[in-house]
C-alpha cells in the first residue's frame, strides 16, 4: 500500500466540502459534519453559504482554532481594488478574524486580471493575518509555475483540483510533487459516478467497505488532502473513516486503472488543461 503522505503541519487530510449547499442545508451539514469529528470545512466565495458555514461554526461550541476554514476569492473579485474589501466581507460572513487557507478559486484567462496582481494580493492577505496559509486552485503545470515564479514555492500550500478515479490529473500532480506542493482533491466520488462502477463495487465487496470509503482512501494513499460532501450523518461518518482502512497495492492498482480523463469541472472559463 502507498503510505499516506499529508504531515500533521499540513492541510488536514479528510475535510467536508460545501459546493452547491445553500440555506439551511449548508448550515445542517457543517453542524453535521463538525459533531462527527469534521475539523476541516472548505467553502467559497461563489457558493454563497459562507454565512451559513460561518454560523455553524459559532453554533458548534467547537474552538475557533481548532477548526481548518478554506475559502476562495471568486474571479470577480480578483483586482486589487476589490480583493481585500472581498475577503474581509467573507471573514466577516464566516464570523472568524482569520481563514486557515485562501485561494483563488480560478486562474484569469489571458484577457483578465494578471496573474501577478491578485497574487500580490492574496499575499498581503497573508501578511495581514488575514489568512494563515494561502494557494491556488485550478490552476495548470504552467499556471502552477508562473504562481511559483511570482511567489516562491513555499507561499503556495495547495493546488485545488478535481481527482477522482476516472480524472486522476497525474501529470499536474507529479509536478506538484517535484515541487512540494500538497494537491487537494475535489469531486473525489465523481458526484457519485463511482458509486455505480463495477470495479470499485467488486473492491467494496471483497474488502466490505463502501465504495466511498475505498475511494477517498485511494485518494489519501497518494498523499492528497480531500473535500468530499455530503448532507447525511451516516455518510459523513462513513467518508471520515476512510482515514483508519486499508487497501491492499493490487486493490490501488485496479483504482488507478480507472484513469480515463473525463473531467466534471470544465466551465467557459476554464484553462487549457494539462
Amino acid at each position: 500500500m502507498t503510505t499516506d503522505t499529508i504531515s500533521p503541519q499540513a492541510i488536514p487530510a479528510l475535510g467536508m466540502g460545501t459546493f452547491r449547499l445553500k440555506d439551511d442545508d449548508a448550515y445542517n451539514a457543517v453542524r453535521l459534519a463538525l459533531d462527527a469529528g469534521y475539523r476541516h470545512i472548505d467553502t467559497a466565495q461563489i457558493y454563497g453559504n459562507e454565512a451559513q458555514v460561518g454560523k455553524a461554526i459559532a453554533d458548534s461550541g467547537i474552538a475557533r482554532s481548532d477548526i481548518f476554514l478554506t475559502t476562495k476569492v471568486w474571479l470577480d473579485n480578483l483586482g486589487a481594488d476589490k480583493f481585500i474589501p472581498s475577503v474581509n466581507d467573507s471573514l466577516q460572513a464566516l464570523q472568524t478574524e482569520y481563514v486557515d487557507l485562501l485561494l483563488i478559486h480560478w486562474p484569469t484567462q489571458a484577457d483578465g486580471v494578471p496573474m501577478s496582481e491578485y497574487l500580490a494580493e492574496l499575499n498581503k492577505t497573508k501578511t495581514q493575518g488575514l489568512a494563515r496559509k494561502i494557494g491556488v486552485s485550478n490552476f495548470t503545470v504552467a499556471q502552477l509555475q508562473e504562481a511559483i515564479n511570482i511567489l516562491g514555492v513555499d507561499n503556495i500550500a495547495t493546488n485545488q483540483i478535481e481527482v477522482h478515479p476516472y480524472l486522476q490529473n497525474t501529470t499536474l500532480r507529479r509536478f506538484m510533487k517535484q515541487q512540494g506542493i500538497q494537491p487537494t482533491a475535489y469531486m473525489p466520488l465523481a458526484v457519485g459516478k463511482v458509486l455505480k462502477d463495477p470495479v470499485l463495487q467488486d473492491i467494496s465487496n471483497r474488502t466490505g467497505h463502501p465504495i466511498p470509503q475505498v475511494v477517498l482512501r485511494w485518494i489519501l494513499n497518494k498523499g492528497m488532502a480531500t473535500i468530499p460532501m455530503s448532507t447525511k450523518k451516516h455518510n459523513l461518518e462513513s467518508n471520515l473513516a476512510a482515514q483508519h482502512i486499508h487497501l491492499s497495492p493490487d486493490d490501488v492498482a485496479l483504482i488507478d486503472g480507472l484513469d480515463c480523463g473525463e473531467r466534471i469541472a470544465n466551465p467557459s472559463f476554464a484553462p487549457v488543461w494539462d
